[in-house]
């Protein structure tokens, strides 16, 4: 570390993990790199057998499979060895306070360790870079215009500055299309299925990225859930989309997946489940 005085081990670490909850996700794949005062780095990488299904959702974000994993330890195995090593150290790494510590503790737990992170300092460089580059438009505008955004919240002004901001972009980012349909596309993210993320491809399989059934493919649930379905294709919380989808699911088209030629062209297509 150049730019940062260390009077003590500072354990940068990361977690790949079968998804989101600690309570009921596991770890797959943990990196720890210690720097120590004076300069010197360890680094400890290992993949850890969840005991449990890797959803198709998670493999998609990390690509670890089932048989990457089969012949591993589980964490309760390796537990005492990656305690040595956070042993004395402060945390980093980006958005570990939120996710990575939350998963680090409970996995310890279960592995009947205790893992505190009373007295160690918790440094998290998304953290940061969301302090300093606020996610609002008035950070949009002082990031990409170069100005302070005045009058914002007035509806008027929130408008002209969001026209700035986007032709901003355009001009920061050379390589977003220039026209609207694709530039509509690049708005969402890559897998989405639905507008809210909702829905999204894993592989070549349709999850659920909420609720419950998280991470189960939909081809699944219209088999062995369609009660659970059938309740979010009539919640009116979900988007009108979402619910469409679900809709279609249910009566045996699931959606099928594009070929990259066919993605410059537009909605979701279905194709016969049954």
């Amino acid at each position: 570390m150049k730019n940062l005085i260390l009077e003590r081990p500072l354990a940068f670490f990361d977690l790949e993990t079968t998804g989101i909850r600690p309570d009921s996700d596991r770890i797959v794949e943990i990196c720890v790199v210690v720097a120590h005062p004076g300069g010197r780095r360890e680094t400890y990488t290992r993949r850890v057998n969840p005991g449990q299904p890797i959803p198709p959702s998670a493999t998609a974000v990390h690509g670890i499979t089932d048989a990457d994993v089969s012949r591993e330890p589980l964490f309760p195995e390796i537990a005492p060895e990656v305690m040595r090593i956070f042993e004395g150290a402060d945390l980093a790494g980006f958005n570990i306070i939120s996710f990575d510590v939350p998963l680090l503790e409970a996995e310890f737990a279960r592995a009947g360790l205790l893992f505190r992170r009373e007295g160690r300092r918790l440094l998290d460089a998304q953290r940061i870079f969301h302090i300093r580059e606020p996610r609002t438009l008035s950070g949009a505008v002082r990031f990409y215009v170069g100005r302070e955004h005045e009058g914002a919240h007035g509806a008027e002004a929130d408008v002209l500055a969001t026209v700035d901001v986007l032709d901003a972009q355009l001009d920061h980012y050379k390589d977003l299309p220039r026209d609207v349909e694709a530039l509509a596309r690049a708005c969402i993210p890559a897998g989405w299925i639905d507008v809210q993320g909702k829905i999204r491809w894993a592989g070549d399989e349709v999850v659920l990225e909420v609720g419950k059934h998280r991470g189960k493919t939909l081809r699944h649930l219209v088999q062995a859930e369609p009660s659970y379905l059938r309740w979010m294709a009539d919640k009116s919380d979900f988007p009108a989309d979402t619910r469409a989808i679900i809709r279609e699911a249910l009566e045996g088209r699931l959606p099928r997946k594009p070929s990259p030629s066919e993605e410059a062209s537009d909605p979701v297509d279905t194709g016969r489940l049954f």
